[in-house]
């Protein structure tokens, strides 16, 4: 079912998630069963998202975030369901977007598809939004759990070369908390045009990586 963002139990939902009071999420599947499901619409703009939405949204690492994921999860919550509006990004895409790994982790344990499309980064995978979005921690976690990098996301991470210069390992360094990016011109490019898009949560579309980086998908 469909319901307004601004609709009371929605909104009840929201601020009991941000808090991270499980309680108060029990209480109120337990009188509203239909929050589990439903699609929040914005009535300002159309866009629709998922209770997980809701635990995973910007800026993350809400209190009890692995606790009230799990909670929704065994209401029936869909721990794929899609963003509706300009880009179809699942949870896993906000858990990865904000670097929460506690949450992610929570998803992925329900789970929720690795190689799940819908990124604002070309409508790829989560992994595509953590790298774009220099969330290391995430990006890493997600190719221990077997998400498939590619040859971008690899070298972002250290993993494979760029531009025929291999990358060193990871080190606990101001470069390594910027993100390898910084050692690839090419990479860097990249970066600036994934800032924008997270800014903005606009979709980049293949002929913007194309033309910034002639990176492939």
């Amino acid at each position: 079912m469909k319901m307004r963002a601004d609709d009371p139990r929605a909104v009840a939902l929201v601020e009991a998630v941000r808090a991270g009071d499980v309680g108060a999420v029990e209480h109120l599947l337990a009188d509203h069963g239909e929050l589990a499901t439903a699609r929040f619409v914005d009535p300002r703009c159309g866009d629709e998202r998922s209770a997980l939405h809701l635990a995973t949204d910007w800026p993350g690492h809400f209190p009890n975030g692995r606790a009230v994921v799990a909670t929704l999860v065994e209401a029936g919550a869909d721990v794929d369901a899609s963003f509706g509006g300009r880009h179809a990004e699942r949870p896993l895409h906000w858990a990865a977007s904000s670097d929460d790994v506690e949450v992610l982790d929570a998803l992925v344990e329900a789970g929720a598809d690795l190689e799940a499309p819908g990124s604002v980064i070309n409508g790829c995978s989560p992994l595509a939004d953590a790298v774009a979005f220099g969330q290391w921690r995430a990006a890493r976690r997600l190719v221990e759990l077997g998400a498939q990098a590619n040859l971008w996301h690899a070298a972002a991470l250290g993993l494979a070369d760029c531009g025929g210069h291999r990358l060193d390992r990871p080190r606990r360094t101001h470069l390594a908390r910027r993100g390898r990016a910084e050692r690839c011109p090419r990479a860097r490019r990249l970066a600036a045009l994934a800032t924008s898009a997270q800014r903005t949560r606009s979709f980049v579309n293949d002929e913007q990586w194309r033309t910034i980086g002639h990176v492939p998908g």
